[in-house]
């Protein structure tokens, strides 16, 4: 998909979160509506993922924001240390988040001040840092870990165990297919 493609893309999953709002008792439609119904299916499938993504990640965003004071990338890069208490190098953690080594620095500067995380110097790299949690950002991460997956739980409340279990089974089948087909 080129450069302008996803960035019409995420416009409309944008304008899609606002439309999905209903006013007032409004009829509410979504984007993948919008494309009639004489579009194809895997393009409708895929705008109904990106809008129903758009829609949790937005509100999973207001949460914390309300709740922690804190940012989704911020949660993300902790959730990463939180994961390996050795620590993590900075270029470890910029691909496993997909963002920039700059995205990384700025966060992690952050979580230190605050005392969440700590830098320490890679003895075989001298150019290279290690970051792990500090005991307070893990008590701090701890707490927001337990908040999120409720709200997670709650988000996805209006789908039965089945209908999880199945949709799960479904959309593995397509990352598998994604994945195997990716260019090379």
């Amino acid at each position: 998909m080129s450069r302008t493609a996803r960035s019409s893309a995420k416009k409309d999953a944008a304008q899609s979160i606002e439309t999905t709002k209903p006013a007032h008792g409004d009829n509410v439609v979504d984007m993948e509506a919008r494309t009639g119904a004489d579009s194809h299916m895997s393009l409708r499938l895929w705008l109904r993922l990106l809008a129903t993504t758009n829609l949790v990640q937005a509100e999973l965003r207001r949460r914390l924001r309300d709740e922690f004071e804190t940012t989704l990338p911020r949660f993300d890069l902790m959730a990463q240390l939180e994961r390996h208490p050795e620590g993590l190098k900075m270029s470890e953690i910029s691909r496993r988040l997909m963002v920039t080594g700059g995205n990384v620095t700025g966060i992690t500067d952050q979580l230190e001040k605050e005392g969440f995380v700590a830098r320490e110097a890679d003895p075989n790299d001298r150019r290279a840092f290690s970051v792990r949690l500090t005991p307070a950002g893990r008590i701090a991460f701890d707490k927001m870990a337990r908040a999120h997956e409720q709200w997670v739980v709650e988000l996805l409340g209006g789908l039965g165990r089945d209908e999880k279990s199945k949709m799960y089974q479904r959309l593995g089948k397509l990352k598998t297919h994604l994945v195997e087909n990716a260019q090379r």
